[in-house]
């Protein structure tokens, strides 16, 4: 979508920032895997990076960069493969931080049965079990324009994680930044696309080149995810 008020001049740099979540993640145990080392993309997760690079493959990238997180770096290095480049490596978009890492959180059957985990979740606004979306919004921005100045008048791709990519697109977007997380549109290997003209986000896109490999109760919008607001984040 165009943004209101977003013309840039006449004569600015035209650069296209790609960001990307990454593919199913193998995780047989069902936990909240947040920022946990170890969590790899499955054979599934795998065929989706394929087919991002795939679907990426003519286009005029000239810089790769992915969450240091094994996920986000295996669902980026087909990408940088097939444009002769390397993967680069960014905290800044790193998955959202969360207390329940590392346990199942699926009500009636994980940490939300115990009260003494119930002082976690008096503010679903900020939100209370994790860091703050003004923070996601904050180096999820510093990357996005660092990967615009190293592409400026090309392409980048930056691999990240559902939650701060949809935090990040409520910002540009202008939306509030709490939310339903079934309501996010940011399904696995999909594609939020910026497109700055010199420094100034003119439009924002989104794209699902994987849709077909994602299981129906995983697409956008279908329901939450689980890995930083869930298991497959």
């Amino acid at each position: 979508m165009e943004l209101p008020g977003s013309r840039g001049g006449s004569g600015e740099a035209v650069t296209v920032v790609h960001v990307i979540r990454h593919g199913e993640v193998e995780n047989p145990g069902g936990v909240l895997y947040g920022r946990l080392p170890g969590y790899h993309l499955s054979e599934l997760g795998r065929r989706m990076a394929d087919r991002v690079a795939e679907h990426l493959a003519d286009r005029d990238v000239r810089y790769v960069v992915a969450s240091p997180l094994e996920r986000a770096q295996e669902t980026a290095a087909p990408i940088a493969k097939a444009h002769g480049l390397d993967v680069a490596s960014d905290d800044g978009l790193i998955e959202a931080d969360n207390v329940f890492q590392g346990r199942t959180v699926g009500v009636g059957d994980g940490a939300l049965r115990k009260p003494a985990n119930w002082r976690h979740l008096f503010n679903p606004f900020r939100p209370s079990w994790g860091e703050s979306y003004v923070h996601q919004v904050q180096r999820m921005r510093t990357a996005l324009d660092t990967a615009r100045d190293a592409a400026r008048g090309h392409e980048a791709v930056c691999v990240s994680h559902q939650l701060p990519i949809w935090t990040l697109r409520s910002f540009v977007e202008r939306r509030r930044l709490w939310h339903d997380p079934r309501r996010r549109q940011c399904t696995l290997g999909s594609l939020t696309t910026f497109t700055f003209n010199g420094d100034k986000i003119v439009s924002v896109g989104y794209t699902e080149p994987a849709r077909d490999l994602v299981p129906a109760h995983l697409r956008a919008g279908a329901r939450a995810s689980r890995g930083g607001g869930g298991r497959g984040a």
